[in-house]
């Protein structure tokens, strides 16, 4: 049977790569391959490489209609991908979204949620994989997969969280945020001053001072974590290669903050900001920024998307001249993204759910080009990875995974589940949405705020006074029979 398979230099062709470093391939399709050569050698199932970007928000993305941040590289693996043009976190922040993707399972909406000892205050559902719950990693071990995964996201290296479940090798870079990777009082107070604006949280100055700890011995720009995650797990490969068919997670943190990305990044996006950096924000609020430091705060998440694009490049050039493309079903996706201000919020406050914090990123590349170039406005989300992967591995995916398998689309087809609505969880805050109107309030329907999507997709016009039977009617036909009835609380 003749298919149309991309080879590998057809891969990220893309412009204006000059200013942000980026490193790009050429570009040629062939055609008339044989299906069977793009298998492994000595294996009969592809690859899986999947890719996990923490709060990288969809409309900095060029493939998704950003026409000024650069990401040179997102945009040519879409072109070569399948994109979801709406897709969403079942749950969020890190862990609830991660906890989806690794065992496609809903965690919202957070039914028998305790919390987890020593970790302190952390929102409804953050909690370990249940044991003997099975992962996806799990699943293709079982199959002969070689499983390996890289990252910079501390929580995931605890071990009662169970991340390292199924994974022959689980590599930690350490260092990011608040990871006690070294002895935080060796910043003073002095150099804490170029990082702290008024009306900083003293959580802020924490923070910021671990940071700067675990950061103090960056020089070039392969210091930076980005660059040791992407960079890692092009390493990886060498080995991998030899291991087919293998499963490879790469989880980067950036462009998470805190935001100190290469000064060359930055400048991208604001080369004439004197004061403080706002490199990491005080979750609520945005009115105890000036309109500079705002400014610059975003110049800041700016670089630190083009910074990550930038060494994904790297990894997927990698993968390019060892050939392990042409055998590798590819998916990217991000968890959440980030607020800076455009609702009056900074951070990721539990009430803003807003497009800047929901709207998420998600790609699919198979090797034989199914889908590429194309677009689905399928609800796709964070507890459809796992059971599609399986599905295109022909592996039947267990029956705890509750998402839906998204491989039907790549042929033209339609998953076996209608979505014509999508429904998430934060906190105490439900969020729904259909093709017309979007919701999203707390837990017990109080507080909610109503906006036509179709005309007003920013959010700026809160109709819930005007259509409270809208808001009533969504309420209980979307979020409390996607829950199974009256949603839970926690104190």
């Amino acid at each position: 049977m003749d298919r149309t398979r991309i080879t590998r230099k057809s891969f990220l062709k893309a412009t204006g790569a000059g200013a942000a470093g980026a490193v790009l391939l050429g570009s040629s399709v062939a055609a008339g391959s044989r299906y069977q050569s793009y298998l492994p050698k000595g294996g009969s199932k592809m690859n899986v490489i999947l890719v996990i970007i923490d709060s990288l928000r969809r409309d900095h993305v060029g493939a998704y209609g950003n026409r000024w941040i650069k990401t040179p590289n997102l945009d040519a693996l879409a072109k070569e991908s399948l994109v979801f043009s709406r897709p969403y976190p079942e749950s969020l922040p890190t862990i609830c979204a991660r906890r989806a993707i690794h065992t496609g399972t809903r965690t919202w909406p957070f039914r028998n949620w305790h919390p987890v000892r020593g970790e302190g205050y952390m929102p409804w559902g953050w909690e370990p994989i249940p044991d003997g719950q099975t992962t996806l990693a799990d699943v293709l071990k079982q199959n002969g997969f070689a499983n390996a995964l890289i990252s910079d996201t501390d929580h995931l290296f605890k071990p009662f969280y169970n991340f390292h479940q199924g994974f022959d090798v689980f590599e930690w870079v350490r260092g990011q945020e608040k990871d006690h990777y070294k002895p935080a009082w060796t910043v003073s107070e002095k150099e804490m001053s170029k990082y702290l604006l008024k009306g900083n949280k003293f959580r802020v100055h924490d923070t910021i001072q671990q940071f700067l700890a675990n950061t103090a011995g960056h020089r070039n720009e392969t210091d930076w974590f980005a660059a040791k995650v992407f960079g890692g797990a092009a390493d990886l490969l060498e080995g991998l290669r030899e291991k087919q068919p293998f499963f490879l997670v790469v989880d980067n943190y950036d462009p998470h903050e805190p935001w100190a990305p290469p000064k060359k990044y930055v400048d991208l996006y604001d080369d004439s900001y004197h004061g403080p950096e706002p490199i990491e924000p005080d979750y609520g609020p945005s009115d105890y920024l000036t309109e500079a430091e705002l400014k610059r705060m975003r110049a800041l998440y700016s670089g630190e998307t083009t910074h990550a694009d930038r060494w994904l490049g790297h990894f997927l050039n990698k993968a390019d001249e060892l050939g392990v493309l042409d055998n590798s079903l590819l998916i990217l996706l991000s968890d959440h993204g980030h607020c800076l201000g455009e609702h009056g919020y900074v951070g990721k406050p539990y009430n803003a759910l807003y497009p800047e914090l929901t709207d998420t990123v998600f790609l699919i590349r198979h090797p034989e080009g199914k889908g590429a170039g194309k677009k689905s406005d399928y609800y796709a989300s964070t507890h459809d990875v796992a059971p599609t992967i399986l599905s295109a591995m022909d592996i039947s995916p267990p029956a705890q995974m509750q998402g839906t398998d998204l491989s039907p689309i790549l042929e033209g087809g339609e998953p076996k589940e209608k979505r014509d609505h999508f429904t998430l969880g934060y906190d105490a805050y439900v969020w729904a949405r259909d093709d017309r109107y979007l919701i999203h309030g707390r837990y017990d329907g109080t507080q909610m705020q109503l906006y036509d999507v179709k005309n007003d997709p920013d959010q700026r016009h809160d109709l819930a006074g005007k259509h409270p039977d809208i808001v009533r009617r969504m309420f209980r036909d979307y979020v409390l029979k996607d829950a199974g009835g009256p949603l839970p609380h926690y104190s």
